[in-house]
């Protein structure tokens, strides 16, 4: 599955991170009057009239003279250049045309990408006149906004999505199933897929951030093919001080959205960390299948029962996500490591599951009727029919006389009941709710 990345670009100071902000409807960047304050780079997920793009707030940094701000600037735009689909170029439409402006208007016009100019500030029609000069940049008609109040954001996201591909599964597509191994960095990524692949397919080394970009290698295991994506790790934000580090989180993530399972990474010797969890996260964002794989077994001192343990403790951090099957591997010595290809296979035919609605209907109705749902406000609600109506990821609606009094817990009930009969080991699935 392919994914429409759209970046943010432009010299500090000119509202980036509060059209970020404005567009993903949540305050996920910090913003400040002061130049550079937004050091963390940012990503976030956008729907617009039904068209999702992945959006990519660059930021702005504050060098200490004028000639590596100038550096920095050009470093950062080209590299979102390279890996964005299309670019918001934001200037500020009280400064006017700067120096600054023009020279990334320079390196724009030399690019392939489809380039929105956007003129931020202009809050009134008062200042609509603010916008001819940026005809002179070259770069395409302006594009009046105000990412503080939201003023005809909604235009320029009608003339960006415009353009852009439908995001489907193509059932015509490559058939073959798409694993991405992803984690931490120096949890062992390189040395797995170099192990499976049977040769050094990556580089390997005990540095963190050795891999910067994501890497497809063909494996051939039992007479099936299956595309292996070894990824950049995915580091804290606040560890990720570098573009091009930045922009490898970036390839991680569109590493997540394209493959059809996600191998996740732990380090065995550390256990399941927030960061983990973070990561786990994003692959449940996209409704990937997802494996668990303790790596660096061969280092942990265990007895027999020390795998069971270990496996429980990751289970009560993330209890939610009790489906998930947990494989413990060493990368080194090559233990279980087979067994990630077995196990992200069967997750992959969980996932493109479908289940009749008959068996749906008469597994699940009882249930609910020995366990109804209860209602805050004293309705009555009556679950009258399921029916399971999409796969990868696997989407089941319940018709309801009031789809809007179903509380969350309830929920999580019919989530448990439905894998506890149909399974869908590895898979998040998607309960909807829906007025008969």
């Amino acid at each position: 599955m392919k994914s429409n990345i759209v970046a943010i670009v432009g010299r500090p100071n000119v509202g980036k991170s509060t059209l970020f902000n404005r567009l993903l409807e949540k305050r996920e960047a910090i913003t400040h009057p002061t130049s550079g304050v937004t050091r963390d780079r940012n990503y976030g997920e956008v729907e617009w009239a039904g068209t999702k793009f992945t959006l990519i707030d660059t930021g702005g940094l504050v060098p200490n003279s004028q000639d590596v701000f100038e550096t920095a600037i050009r470093e950062q735009v080209k590299v979102a250049l390279e890996e964005a689909d299309s670019v918001l170029f934001l200037v500020d439409a009280l400064d006017g045309v700067t120096p600054v402006d023009s020279e990334i208007a320079n390196i724009i016009r030399k690019s392939n990408k489809k380039v929105f100019l956007v003129v931020n500030k202009v809050d009134g029609a008062n200042r609509e006149n603010l916008v001819y000069p940026f005809y002179s940049l070259g770069v395409g008609e302006p594009h009046a906004i105000s990412a503080i109040s939201g003023r005809t954001c909604g235009d320029m996201l009608d003339v960006v999505i415009a353009g852009m591909p439908e995001i489907t599964e193509d059932e015509s597509e490559d058939q073959r199933i798409k694993i991405a191994i992803i984690g931490k960095p120096n949890v062992g990524k390189s040395s797995l897929s170099n192990a499976l692949l049977g040769f050094d397919r990556t580089i390997v080394t005990p540095i963190a951030g050795t891999t910067r970009d994501s890497v497809d290698s063909i494996l051939k295991y039992q007479d099936e093919e299956y595309v292996l994506i070894d990824t950049a790790g995915l580091r804290r934000k606040s560890k990720v001080s570098e573009n091009i580090e930045f922009f490898s989180t970036i390839r991680t993530l569109k590493s997540i959205r394209e493959c059809d399972v996600a191998v996740v990474l732990l380090d065995g010797q550390t256990g399941i960390e927030n960061q983990d969890k973070k990561i786990i996260h994003e692959a449940i964002t996209f409704n990937k299948g997802i494996v668990l794989v303790v790596n660096k077994w061969d280092l942990v001192e265990k007895d027999s029962n020390t795998a069971k343990k270990v496996e429980d403790k990751i289970k009560e951090e993330i209890k939610t996500l009790d489906y998930v099957p947990v494989i413990f591997t060493s990368a080194l010595t090559k233990q279980r490591i087979f067994k990630v290809i077995d196990t992200a296979k069967l997750v992959h035919e969980e996932r493109n599951k479908t289940i009749k609605t008959s068996e749906l209907n008469d597994a699940i109705l009882p249930e609910i009727q020995n366990n109804p749902p209860s209602s805050s406000s004293g309705s009555e609600i009556k679950i009258n029919y399921i029916t399971q109506v999409k796969t990868r990821p696997p989407v089941i609606v319940f018709f309801t006389n009031n789809p809007k009094l179903i509380q969350e817990s309830y929920k999580r009930f019919l989530e448990r009941r439905i894998r506890n009969v149909f399974g869908f080991t590895g898979v998040p699935i998607s309960l909807q709710f829906r007025k008969k």
